[in-house]
């Protein structure tokens, strides 16, 4: 990082079509702001830009189901997450938005640039239409079974259970997600990326040039891309909602999203120094000059500048767009300077299971800031100590609520209260005490805190967040092993200058910690540094004395309190009120003759627990005799085989279904069908076409295993 004078940080730019939970938060905000707070503190040149991603297929179908605009849906979200963002001490240098005007221009000089260059392809080809949503498809609006692994739920640009890079026409039994219907093929003109020309470029700068320095996740992903052979990659698709293709006979062509925004940074960028420039905006830092007395034009030494380091903060699922396909438009260009490191997370579950808005399982940045007022800096600690950096982590109510009693009130807040609760007790006026001597106890401490810190500092520019937090809690961690080893409050009574000693120490250890917090806990940062009387400019990071003898500190406050059980219970119900109410949703579809929106009647949960649903192979299948509709199976559940009778041999041959796996509701009363007892049912899902597609589990499972 040395050899670069400055350094532009972004974040994955938010969908604007709903509010964000804590995952996104923990995959690339979090991180990106703790990396920029500490690159701030230590005075190098940075800076820090995001927005809202306004543009899209869904933004317009979410507008029509609700039955407003697309700008009101984007209007809505882009104030909450800008809300939500502040709230939680995610500090922008500017938060933009794609539908701003500076967007749209720049997204089509760049497209425009390239066109003119040559760089890209046109054709005619058939892609995926909805007749009843009357819109192509874009690929992650159409799912199937990969071809590679037969996962039923691949999207239509990636198998996320194998890996493969895929196309929509690949998929097998492809369905829209927008109406659930079977698409079309229709002719449509598009320009594509040529990206197989750039693959010797791509293996020279990305699997060469940083398989020593980019995460594993995020080089192993990209390294497989390049490996399977890049193809042609469409750049514009046909809606009416997004950035305008600036050619002629273009009409009803947008750019496609993933082409405009990743461009939304460098908007961003220059809408911030447009604005400074013209002093709608001032600095949010005035102990920097970074962004004082700026011109417009100078947004381009922060992307055209080749002292510029560009790392970009996402989570995994946006790895191929951040290091294949944006890299490959910014070098196509020839203007831009390229990502130096891309630190994807991985993902962050929620109670052992994907978090996800739609299913209600998920906490809400909006949600939590309510329900936990004052608490924004417990969520950043424990989102950072389990940071998803390596591979997926989970997130739990109780060990939220262990993290905060055990670690930040019992430990980090213990110290703080102890050193200034006694400061005030022994010295009048809060004083720092004059130190006459020391000890090797206090040559030990300040080693200690030596390495802590140089350790903070490299797992930092490593983009080892969790292990930086680990070694500040250390910090703390050896200031209580100090007070407890020195006892100040029983020296006070036997020797006033190790008393001075040891609360000098103390103090200046407190400084400490209020100044390499702030990175991960601004908010409580703010409030030690007040407490201490003490200003983050003016702490020499060489220096052991941070509060000089006789400077006076302010009135001890808690900085952590304990988050008693009944609130944690009250979050863990809710979620739990969720997933039954999805499940009772689920059991209802299952058992209901078709998918129309007639229901049966509502049933408890006592009712629904007295079903017992079991996975079953297939041994043997055969048509019923003088019954053109059944089919009669012998079917494995692990500790017995089953005869049972199903009506779908108009959907299924007998041969097909042998050695398939299938949910069987195993607890329903035997009945004679033509003669034949049937002992259970087989559960299938029937689309509004009348075919049916068996309900089977996503991996194969032993028989017997209970579906719960």
């Amino acid at each position: 990082m040395s050899h670069f004078n400055r350094t532009l940080v972004t974040a994955a730019l938010p969908y604007a079509n709903g509010p964000k939970h804590i995952g996104h938060i923990a995959g690339a905000y979090l991180p990106a702001d703790i990396y920029v707070r500490f690159l701030r503190n230590i005075g190098k040149e940075v800076i820090f830009v995001c927005g809202s991603d306004e543009h899209g297929t869904a933004i317009p179908i979410q507008a029509a189901k609700e039955g407003t605009t697309s700008q009101a849906i984007i209007d809505r979200y882009h104030a909450l997450l800008k809300l939500n963002f502040e709230q939680l001490g995610i500090q922008f240098d500017i938060y933009h938005r794609t539908s701003a005007a500076i967007h749209h221009e720049t997204a089509q000089e760049i497209f425009k640039e390239m066109f003119d260059k040559g760089l890209f392809t046109e054709d005619v080809s058939e892609q995926y239409f909805d007749e009843q949503a009357q819109t192509f498809l874009a690929d992650r609006y159409i799912k199937g079974t990969c071809p590679s692994c037969g996962y039923d739920n691949a999207y239509g640009d990636q198998c996320e259970k194998c890996g493969k890079t895929l196309s929509p026409k690949e998929l097998i039994n492809p369905v829209s997600t927008l109406s659930g219907n079977s698409p079309i093929l229709k002719e449509t003109k598009h320009w594509y990326l040529p990206l197989q020309n750039y693959e010797p470029w791509l293996k020279e700068w990305l699997i060469e040039g940083h398989k020593n320095d980019w995460r594993s996740t995020v080089y192993g992903q990209s390294k497989s891309w390049i490996d399977g052979g890049l193809t042609p990659r469409a750049m514009t698709r046909d809606l009416d909602w997004g950035v305008k293709v600036p050619l002629p006979n273009a009409e009803g062509k947008v750019l496609y999203v993933w082409f405009d925004a990743p461009i939304g940074y460098i908007s961003a960028t220059k809408a911030l120094f447009k604005e400074l420039s013209e002093n709608k905006i001032e600095y949010a830092y005035p102990e920097h000059t970074v962004l004082k007395n700026v011109q417009a034009d100078d947004w381009k030494k922060w992307w055209q500048d080749e002292d510029t380091r560009l790392i970009h903060f996402i989570g995994k699922d946006n790895i191929v767009f951040h290091c294949i396909i944006f890299p490959a438009m910014l070098k196509g260009t020839n203007q831009y300077i390229l990502p130096d490191n891309v630190p994807a997370n991985e993902f962050l579950n929620l109670e052992g299971d994907k978090m996800s808005t739609s299913r209600q399982w998920s906490v809400e940045m909006e949600d939590f800031v309510k329900d936990f007022e004052g608490k924004e800096d417990v969520l950043r600690y424990v989102l950072t100590a389990i940071a998803p950096e390596t591979k997926d982590s989970d997130f739990s109510w109780k060990d939220f609520q262990t993290r905060n009693n055990s670690e930040l009130v019992a430990i980090l807040g213990n110290f703080i209260n102890r050193i200034t609760v006694l400061t005030h007790k022994f010295y009048e006026g809060g004083k720092v005490p004059f130190a006459k001597s020391i000890s090797n106890n206090e040559s030990e401490l300040i080693a200690e805190i030596s390495r802590c810190q140089n350790s903070i500092q490299q797992h930092i520019e490593n983009f080892k967040f969790r292990d930086a937090l680990s070694e500040l809690m250390n910090i703390a961690r050896a200031g209580n092993k100090y007070l407890a080893e020195n006892e100040p409050w029983k020296t006070i009574k036997t020797d006033q200058d190790r008393t001075d000693v040891v609360m000098y120490h103390g103090l200046q250890l407190a400084a400490h910690l209020a100044w390499w917090m702030e990175p991960f806990m601004p908010f409580t940062a703010k409030k030690l540094y007040q407490i201490l009387n003490f200003q983050k400019y003016k702490y020499q990071i060489q220096e052991f004395e941070q509060l000089p003898s006789g400077h006076s500190i302010g009135e001890p406050v808690h900085l952590f309190s304990n988050i008693d059980d009944e609130l944690i219970q009250k979050q863990i119900d809710k979620l739990q009120k969720n997933k039954q109410e999805r499940l009772d949703s689920t059991i209802q579809a299952i058992l209901n003759d078709d998918i129309s929106n007639d229901l049966k009647p509502t049933i408890t949960f006592d009712d629904f627990s007295k079903i017992d649903l079991r996975v079953g192979t297939i041994l043997e299948a055969e048509k019923v005799e003088k019954a053109d509709k059944l089919l009669k199976f012998k079917v494995d559940i692990g500790f017995e085989q089953r005869t049972i009778v199903s009506g779908i041999a108009l959907h299924f041959s007998p041969e097909s279904l042998i050695g398939q796996q299938v949910c069987v509701l195993a607890n329903l009363a035997p009945r004679k069908i033509k003669g034949i007892e049937s002992n259970g049912m087989l559960l299938l899902a029937e689309n509004e076409d009348g075919s049916l597609k068996l309900m089977q589990p996503a991996e194969p499972a032993k028989p017997g295993s209970k579906i719960a």
